[in-house]
């Protein structure tokens, strides 16, 4: 039998940038060479006009949300240059044991409360200023946290890997706020909710760095886990979906699932269905066709790409980049460290460039694109 292959994010680190033009070695260069990119004309037959589309898709990763306090992948502070062990749980995991959605869920009632106190920063409000002056056609984000539909509900934003905002049952499909979920575990769990409030008063939270959440009063395992004597991973209980609860659905061998709640609500081992997932792509988890097709449609009906805070070290956003340059569309990247794969996208470009036929800067985002939005204004 022919093993199946599981695609994962590289944790590596990546060979550094080179940048292009080479005088976008500064933020001001960046910010020119952006300029020269976004702006460059457009007349029939060349480069930059395909179908008649000149504008922008623009392609996003977790670098951006960093200014907001949220932790990226390959950062200096980033999850993975932090902490050498983390693993992240697979959705084959999730949806087989029971132990380890206790444990998914309990490190989520922790994190969950620093993600929603975040709000968007100056580079999603300089996306959404790029969109009002017609430079851009729409967004792309690998990012879970719907900050750019908080930023610019106006410009079309497609969430290639979901949103922590809502769960969703992986039986009926049903949809439920983050925030009522979060209140239900906190009830579910009083002595993680002290704990939390804890933790929290301290500022244990704020950090990837187990060194620094040590330090702070949060033990931590080797694997990056909070080490609770007191309150194990196996003691922590999770909700069940309400409408399966109501109304237990048809499984996928047509028997009829059952939904078991102890004497709190908390969903038990005796259950065959109610199983509620963040609303996000998992590891290991396949992004739906209708999202696939929607990316697609956004690169083709685009003139060209520019991408920022990513590394594209998921195949799911370096395949986009990659259909972008198999089209030959002009390509930007403003992200700070390596990107995967950037050696064969720029290797063509001309030596006398000056940012129209492409960028590849390594800049911070919330610095650069609120300055490109105030040139872009007075130029």
């Amino acid at each position: 039998m022919q093993k199946t292959f599981m695609r994962i994010p590289y944790t590596g680190p990546l060979p550094p940038p080179q940048i292009v033009p080479r005088s976008a070695n500064t933020p001001v260069g960046a910010i020119h060479a952006l300029q020269q990119f976004l702006t460059a004309p457009s007349t029939d037959g060349s480069l930059f006009v395909r179908d008649g589309a000149s504008k922008t898709v623009l392609l996003t990763g977790a670098g951006l949300s960093v200014a907001s306090g949220l932790a990226d992948y390959r950062g200096t502070a980033g999850t993975y240059t932090l902490n050498k062990t983390y693993r992240p749980i697979y959705y084959s995991e999730f949806l087989a044991s029971h132990e380890a959605r206790k444990r998914y869920w309990a490190r989520s009632f922790l994190g969950w409360t620093n993600l929603h106190r975040a709000r968007p920063n100056a580079a999603h409000h300089a996306v959404g200023d790029l969109s009002r002056l017609g430079l851009l056609s729409s967004v792309i984000t690998q990012n879970v946290d719907s900050f750019h539909l908080h930023a610019h509900p106006e410009l079309p934003t497609l969430e290639l890997h979901g949103y922590l905002r809502s769960l969703v049952c992986v039986h009926c499909r049903t949809e439920l706020p983050r925030d009522e979920f979060q209140e239900s575990l906190s009830n579910l769990n009083p002595a993680w909710a002290a704990f939390l409030a804890e933790m929290l008063e301290v500022g244990a939270l704020e950090t990837e760095n187990p060194d620094e959440r040590r330090k702070k009063g949060l033990k931590t395992n080797p694997d990056g886990d909070v080490d609770l004597p007191d309150a194990p991973y196996s003691t922590f209980r999770y909700p069940a979906c309400p409408t399966c609860l109501a109304n237990p659905p048809k499984l996928a061998d047509g028997s009829k699932g059952r939904v078991e709640v102890d004497a709190d609500g908390a969903w038990t081992a005796q259950s065959t269905a109610g199983v509620l997932k963040p609303a996000v792509i998992m590891f290991g988890e396949s992004i739906s066709a209708q999202v696939k097709e929607a990316a697609e449609r956004a690169i083709d009906d685009a003139g060209r790409m520019l991408v920022v805070g990513s590394s594209l070290a998921t195949y799911s956003a370096w395949r986009l980049v990659k259909r972008a340059h198999e089209q030959k569309m002009p390509l930007a990247v403003l992200n700070i460290g390596g990107v995967r794969g950037e050696e064969n996208f720029f290797e063509a470009v001309d030596s006398g460039n000056k940012g129209e036929l492409g960028v590849r800067c390594s800049e911070k985002a919330e610095k650069v694109l609120p300055d490109l939005v105030t040139i872009l204004r007075t130029g």
